[in-house]
């Protein structure tokens, strides 16, 4: 089954945490307290959307603890695509900015019960990005998946070491990833010794994992979940 709405009686608990004076307002699932594996979820360039919450009701049924992060915090959720592009660029240009705000949200995972040993992240779109810097930042997690994420980094970013496991999830026809960014995550994968696959599919645009997106196709959506709970439950499980 693909990702195509909520899942039973199952809900998300919000979580207000903080970065200094701004607040964030997150989202985990209803087993936090529970000891279990955790799945760190970082959302597309509007915030926390519905394929962000299907996917942490989706990882609770698989026997996850899952966090929804709040990356832009209250008072910043992008009202159109204008407004989301510029934030978003924001946090890829300031990557700092972007892995604190990532390694904010890991705490919190970690509070709601999860295994500090047994945790990873996903990302789709902006937070596929954010999932490749959480590799760049040397987090302790097993692994990220990136889900029709930005590949790119700026030229004058050094290629550092990749301890963490990644998995990137590219449609063959993503028009904001150019060969030159595909090759240059190859390059930057090798050079830091990482263990790293990426996964293209076929007929995909940008936005193929999502039902709410004219480009989603539902075949591919469902390959590409499947491909995110193996390469999950090797390293989790």
């Amino acid at each position: 089954m693909g990702l195509v709405g909520t899942v039973g009686a199952q809900s998300l608990q919000p979580v207000q945490y903080a970065d200094g004076e701004q607040e964030l307002n997150g989202l985990v699932t209803s087993n936090a307290g529970d000891d279990l594996p955790g799945v760190l979820i970082l959302p597309a360039w509007k915030g926390i959307d519905d394929e962000a919450r299907t996917a942490a009701l989706n990882l609770e049924q698989e026997g996850y603890i899952a966090f929804v992060a709040d990356i832009y915090g209250k008072g910043n959720i992008p009202s159109d695509n204008g407004e989301a592009a510029k934030i978003a660029t924001h946090y890829k240009t300031d990557y700092e900015a972007y892995q604190k705000r990532i390694g904010l949200a890991l705490e919190q995972l970690i509070k709601a019960g999860a295994d500090p040993a047994k945790i990873a992240v996903i990302g789709y779109c902006f937070g596929g990005t954010g999932a490749l810097e959480t590799a760049r930042g040397g987090f302790d997690v097993k692994g990220v998946v990136s889900i029709h994420g930005g590949l790119r980094k700026a030229s004058d970013r050094e290629n550092g070491p990749i301890k963490t496991k990644v998995l990137v999830e590219n449609p063959a026809e993503d028009r904001s990833v150019t060969r030159e960014d595909y090759d240059n995550l190859v390059k930057e994968m090798n050079e830091g010794g990482a263990d790293w696959q990426i996964i293209t599919y076929a007929n995909c645009g940008h936005t193929f994992t999502n039902p709410a997106s004219g480009e989603y196709n539902e075949l591919m959506a469902t390959r590409a979940w499947n491909h995110t709970l193996l390469f999950l439950g090797e390293l989790l499980k």
